[in-house]
Order: structure tokens, then sequence, then C-alpha cells
């Protein structure tokens, strides 16, 4: 007998829009939870109109992205008849998520404070760009946020512009962030607790995310640069051109250092006292590159990787998303799932990554037309 889904007890009613927010209950969504999507009369999400790229039917990719498993109901929230029907929805739901601007939500009657005072057990989360205090009125868009965040000041080559990351990588981030907080919210009330309010904002989340670029300051108070595709604590990490096409090698260690060396036909370099550890490979990047680069150019990319993976270096070529998507087929790791729509299409997404031996995620229902 099939095991119910790990959320399927759950109701979130989701007032967020764009990526952060969506994305959490997408995830909880695709865990078992019932999700109603609130969104504007006539227009719904902002990423229904955020195109091109466009389907077969000409809606928005960007909005499918982060919403199946979704219902969907339009609210005007600024209407006394919208707002009354919105804190119905909240009044069954387990969950509420929003993304306005600190305050909006509740002079709309919908805030924290009300909603938790007529119902406990609430689990209310709360995503914002810079926080409730001091940058609660900054718009929080994730550009805006890797800029002023210190992701675009170690991303890009050395002495070039700043560069963004080529996805909205902080709004994911913190989606995911949103999700881990609403899950321990919840165990939390299971435990015997009362609801609570999760707070997280983009921000913090990036802080967060930077790892040890981040510790590298606060523990060492080193300011990290730009890099390109270099990395400031390990080498070779990086991109390196081969006789036809990059190559990327990302190697841990000195035993994957020196079984490099040995495909290379160039054993000495790794008992060369420059290369023999990381810490004097990082010393000498310079010099390492073009001992790498000088051996390298004798084979095209695809052929260094064939020679170099049964090896135990971890090396691959640059992949476009179709030959990231093509790799993930080949590897046996399904990749894409399809969700058929009322009206005969059939919606193909990105699955989602979590696989859980007995309450697997599934795909009830694909992204919704705006009612």
């Amino acid at each position: 007998m099939p095991q119910p889904a790990a959320l399927d007890d759950l109701v979130i009613v989701d007032f967020s829009r764009v990526l952060a927010g969506p994305l959490a209950t997408m995830v909880l969504g695709d865990l078992g939870a019932t999700v109603i999507k609130v969104e504007r009369p006539g227009s719904g999400d902002d990423t229904r109109a955020w195109g091109p790229p466009h389907d077969e039917r000409g809606a928005a990719t960007y909005f499918q992205a982060v919403n199946r498993n979704k219902s969907s109901v339009t609210l005007d929230l600024a209407t006394q008849a919208g707002a009354a029907r919105a804190r119905e929805l909240a009044a069954g739901a387990d969950v509420v998520v929003e993304n306005f601007r600190p305050g909006v939500m509740d002079r709309l009657g919908l805030g924290w404070g009300e909603l938790s005072a007529e119902d406990p057990a609430l689990v209310y989360c709360s995503i914002t760009g810079f926080g409730a205090g001091a940058g609660a009125e900054l718009a929080g868009y994730d550009l805006l946020v890797q800029a002023v965040g210190g992701l675009m000041s170690i991303t890009g080559e050395a002495g070039g512009e700043p560069q963004k990351v080529g996805v909205a990588l902080v709004d994911v981030i913190t989606g995911l962030f949103a999700a881990v907080g609403i899950l321990a919210a919840l165990r939390h009330r299971e435990r015997g607790g009362a609801g609570q309010r999760v707070e997280v904002d983009l921000l913090s989340s990036l802080l967060a995310a930077l790892v040890n670029q981040g510790s590298a300051y606060t523990l060492a108070g080193a300011v990290a640069g730009r890099m390109g595709n270099a990395h400031p604590s390990i080498a070779p990490y990086e991109l390196l051109p081969t006789g036809a096409g990059d190559l990327v090698l990302a190697v841990g260690n000195d035993r994957q250092f020196a079984a490099l060396c040995d495909v290379l036909g160039a054993p000495a370099l790794a008992a060369d006292a420059r290369f023999a550890t990381n810490t004097a490979r990082v010393a000498h990047r310079d010099a390492l590159r073009d001992e790498l680069a000088a051996r390298l150019a004798e084979r095209d990319a695809a052929a260094w990787v064939q020679a170099l993976t049964p090896a135990g270096v971890p090396a691959g070529v640059v992949n476009d998303v179709a030959g990231a998507f093509a790799l993930a087929e080949q590897l046996g790791l399904a990749p894409i799932v399809e969700l058929p729509r009322g009206d005969g299409s059939v919606a193909r997404l990105t699955r989602n990554p979590i696989r859980l031996s007995a309450t697997p995620p599934s795909y009830r229902s694909a992204p919704p037309d705006l009612a």
C-alpha cells in the first residue's frame, strides 16, 4: 500500500510572488502539501509576464519553473471582500507565506500579529530583501542583492567588471532557507509547541551562502576578490585550455594531483616542490597553470575527460543547459518530469532533486493558469 506523502496533511496559503517564496512553497508542495497560490486579478504573479522564452501555448516559462503542485485563486487584497476571503483562507491553513515589504500585510489585516492571535498554531513565513528593520523599505531584487551582498565582487575575471551569476541564485538560496525554516517551525509545533513566525531575508541568506569566502572575512579579515574560474584555496581547481575546448579540473587533494600528472605523462610534476602540496600549488598557481596548459594542448577536452575520469581525477567539459540535462539523463537521474495540463498539453519541468525511499516527491499538477 502506498505511503502518504510526507506533508500531505499540510495546507499552505502562498501570498508570495516571483521566485524565493514560490520556490519554497513548490518544494513543500512536491512533498505533498496542498498549496493555494493567491494572485492579483488580471495579471497574477509578476513572472507570468516575464518572457521570452514562452512555451508552445505562449505562457512564460519563468513562472512555470516554481509553481507546480499549486492551485491559484485571484484576490484583490486592497478590497474589503478580497482581504476577508484571504483571511478565510489563512484561517484554514497550517502555513502562510508572504514576501511583501514589511508592514504591507499588517495594513491588509493579514499580518503575523492578527493571524496568529486567531490561530496560535499558525506558522507564518515572511521573506524580505533586507529584513524588517532599517532595510525594510529597500527593494529586494536578486541582482541588487548580488551586488550589495558581495557576490558580484568575487564573480568574474580578475581585473574585469563584477559579474552576476547566471541565475537568480540569491532567490533560490533564500527559498530553500525559507523551506527549512518552515519545516523546523512545523516540527516544533508537532512536539507540542505553538506556531511561530519564520523570517528570512535575501541579504542574510546570501551572506550565509558565501561560506568559505564569508569565513575568510569573519575569521581572518581577508576580503576576497575576483579570480575568474580559479579557487582561492585549491589548485588546480579551474578552467584550463586544451587542444580543442575548455576543460574543468577540480583537483581537491594531493592523490588526485598525482593521478592527474600520471595521465598527463608528467609524474615528475607531483614531486616538484612547487606543486607537491596543495598549499605549494596555490602559491605557484601561475606556474602550475602554464605546465598543465602545455600538456593539455596535446588532446581535446573530451578526450582528456575520458582519460582522467577513470583515473579518479574530477574533470569535465563545460556543458550548455541542454548538455547538462543530457548528462543527467545519461546518468539515470531522470531530470525531467511531465505534468499533463487540462488542455491536453504537457509541462516538462525539472524534477525535484530530493529522493526519499518511503515518501518521494510527487508531481500532481502542472503550474496553474490564472484563475
